[in-house]
């Protein structure tokens, strides 16, 4: 299969796309130039009759396509396979070795937010008792990128967010001088504000200076 995925890119390739792709993304790895849609369409084919004798096979493909990546639609297509329907079974904490080597090798905005809202955000959902003191701790781990994924792990969780946990994931990074975790902060707040503005008002009220300009700005982008 994953021969076929290689081969299918290869052919896909649009190489006046590639390098503005690559740029775009500050990618170290080069791009076919093969646009989103068409990517997508190539994995649903190939992943269709996908099966896996077990959570140890699923991890093992997982990891060759991810490891041996040689264009960064490679990459994306391993993070689709990932959460795609023929691993529905392996989706329990068990999971997160796995998602943790994406989210720290990847170590970049497209793979991580994917990887945070679906994959981390679904298991979160089913197995909430074992999720929540690990997000806690990836909240306040050294490794920025695990942050973001805790802070955003709730983005489609709506009236069901828990409210506690997003702000144990918010707190220990509100000092950061990182953009992409400033960025994230305010992304879970604005997107709770789609179901309680008056909320996010309040919260965004009570942490004062503490929380950076950029997080207000987004926190409230959306809130009249």
């Amino acid at each position: 299969m994953i021969a076929r995925l290689r081969a299918e890119l290869r052919r896909a390739a649009d190489p006046a796309k590639a390098e503005p792709m690559r740029a775009y993304m500050k990618s170290a790895l080069p791009y076919h130039g093969v646009p989103t849609p068409l990517r997508r369409r190539i994995e649903r084919e190939l992943f269709a009759e996908l099966a896996f004798s077990d959570a140890a096979d699923w991890k093992k493909t997982v990891l060759a396509l991810w490891r041996g990546a040689k264009f960064r639609e490679e990459r994306y297509a391993a993070v689709e396979l990932a959460g795609h329907e023929a691993a529905r079974a392996f989706q329990t904490p068990d999971a997160m070795d796995l998602y943790e080597t994406l989210i720290v090798e990847g170590a970049w905005w497209d793979y991580v937010d994917d990887l945070a809202a679906h994959d981390v955000g679904g298991i979160l959902r089913s197995h909430p008792g074992v999720m929540k003191p690990l997000l806690r701790r990836w909240a306040r781990d050294e490794n920025m990128w695990k942050r973001r994924a805790a802070i955003i792990s709730q983005l489609s969780f709506k009236k069901d967010t828990d409210l506690r946990l997003l702000e144990d994931c918010i707190e220990p990074s509100l000092d950061s001088r990182e953009f992409f975790l400033q960025k994230a902060i305010g992304w879970a707040l604005r997107q709770y504000a789609w179901t309680d503005p008056a909320w996010v008002k309040r919260c965004v009220a009570r942490l004062g200076d503490r929380l950076k300009p950029l997080s207000r700005r987004e926190a409230l982008k959306n809130i009249a």
